[in-house]
């Protein structure tokens, strides 16, 4: 068994650090310059210039490859670039490389033949396919709940029949293409206890608010339901966000859809509840984190 990212580090980053070292030497840094510029070692930047560490040829010929090296080393030679946005930039790349049965894609497939044959509707590399998607919605939601669980004061405004935080995948059409947590996020003696990871299909609630503004027309993957307070209606205002008042008491679908019908850039929902029906507060956005962002900027 081999992934993707074994390539990464054993194939790609010797090749490119090797690449980076030449480069910048041959813009006349030093071999310290070099080594700090890379974050390795000295005797790393001798390696890589007297041809010691083992680099892949077909990466090292690749025309994108070859190009980001000549502008980060310029960049990086210049100072008019950071290590960090050097970094950002090779990511970029890994990335695209990996994809679409790009170049590390097919080393991947060469080390482990089966993975080209696993399924003509499945392809691990495929950045689109259902399984990727869903686990960037789980790693987005997980986020999420750490900002909130790391948030002193979230409490306060879990309501009493708990919070969610909700996130769906792009083409969402029922509560199964919706994350969120088993049991809901609970105060538990002024603690905000996340019972367990989140799961698809397991919010009724709060995942067919969601779905209600999104067929409506609303530019979000995630929401959450906090308590409501006047003041913090106010605040979310002050803050940018538009609000949009529905009524609980009757078929929520209908409702959500009006409301968001009247006010087409609403990123906050709310009822003020009725007879069995607590008041509450939705916060819609593009994804958990910004929706935990939001959330805790209210505390």
């Amino acid at each position: 068994m081999q992934f993707v990212e074994e390539i990464v580090v054993d194939e790609f980053l010797p090749t490119i650090r090797s690449l980076l070292a030449g480069e910048l030497r041959d813009r006349g840094l030093t071999q310290s310059e070099v080594a700090d510029v890379l974050g390795i070692s000295q005797s790393a930047v001798s390696k890589y210039a007297h041809g010691d560490v083992t680099t892949n040829d077909r990466i090292a010929d690749d025309e994108r490859v070859e190009a980001l090296v000549s502008e980060l080393a310029d960049g990086l030679a210049a100072g008019d670039v950071t290590p960090v946005q050097a970094l950002i930039e090779i990511e970029i790349l890994v990335r695209d490389l990996e994809s679409g049965g790009d170049l590390l894609a097919q080393l991947h497939e060469d080390a482990v033949p089966e993975l080209a044959d696993h399924g003509a509707s499945f392809r691990v590399h495929d950045p689109e396919n259902d399984l990727r998607t869903s686990e960037r919605v789980l790693s987005s939601l997980r986020r999420g709940l750490r900002i909130l669980e790391n948030a002193g004061g979230f409490t306060t405004l879990i309501p009493a029949v708990g919070a969610n935080l909700v996130a769906c995948t792009p083409d969402a059409d029922d509560v199964d293409d919706v994350a969120g947590v088993p049991g809901r996020i609970f105060d538990v003696k002024g603690q905000a206890t996340v019972p367990s990871d989140p799961e698809f299909g397991v919010s009724e609630h709060v995942a067919s608010v969601l779905l209600a503004a999104r067929e409506h027309g609303a530019d979000a993957s995630s929401a959450i339901n906090i308590r409501y307070e006047p003041d913090l209606l106010s605040e979310l205002t002050e803050q940018g966000h538009v609000t949009a008042e529905f009524d609980e008491s009757s078929d929520v679908a209908s409702s959500v859809g009006a409301a968001i019908e009247d006010e087409p850039e609403a990123t906050v929902l709310y009822q003020t509840g009725g007879m069995g029906i607590e008041p509450l507060i939705y916060v819609l956005g593009p994804d958990a984190e910004s929706v935990a962002d939001t959330v805790r900027s209210l505390i």
